[in-house]
């Protein structure tokens, strides 16, 4: 039986190279994938899954609007496995979609994408995945203490924390570091 897997963590732990691996092991097998990811993230080109270790893949993009159930069942009799980057930028109906693919089509689904944002609260997306997948698994960053990361604060252009604002915005390095709890706590004054 098919599976809804959610692979989640903070920024800068590898999620994209681990879902670009496992996708890279089905199709070493002779098996096709089917890889997604959310229209909002278009730094490395539209329809892009990049990696920061240099490795990519095209990917067919969905927004909110984007009937992921209907898309896939298109695709089953080719897809082993579908792969969704940026998870945490599906809406709650879309996870459940995304459910009724491992259910019915019995084609597992493999989520990749941000647990919380800068301000320690879940995305839409991964609450819906925390609800409903069927194994979640952690993919682990540190901080620059040496623990676990598992918050991400958003920097501006000189460095300074920032501690409100829109939930979704663009970045990388240069705008979010990921941090400990504790450090989190700190940067954010709580």
């Amino acid at each position: 039986m098919a599976k809804l897997y959610f692979h989640y963590s903070t920024m800068n732990a590898g999620k994209s190279t681990l879902l670009l691996q496992a996708s890279y092991n089905y199709r070493e097998r002779g098996m096709h994938t089917l890889l997604l990811t959310a229209d909002v993230d278009d730094r490395v080109g539209e329809g892009r899954i990049a990696s920061r270790i240099g490795i990519a893949e095209e990917a067919r993009i969905f927004d909110t609007g984007t009937d992921l159930f209907a898309l896939i069942d298109r695709q089953h009799t080719v897809a082993a496995c579908v792969f969704i980057d940026e998870a945490q930028f599906l809406t709650h109906q879309q996870v459940w979609q995304l459910a009724r693919v491992a259910d019915d089509l019995n084609i597992p689904v493999m989520c990749y994408g941000l647990r919380v944002d800068f301000r320690g609260e879940l995305f839409p997306g991964s609450a819906a995945l925390l609800a409903l997948a069927d194994d979640m698994r952690e993919v682990r960053t540190i901080c620059h203490c040496g623990k676990k990361a598992t918050m991400v604060i958003r920097r501006d252009a000189k460095g300074r924390t920032i501690t409100e604002g829109a939930q979704v915005q663009v970045g990388g390095n240069e705008t979010y570091v990921s941090l400990c709890r504790r450090h989190w706590r700190e940067a954010v004054g709580c």
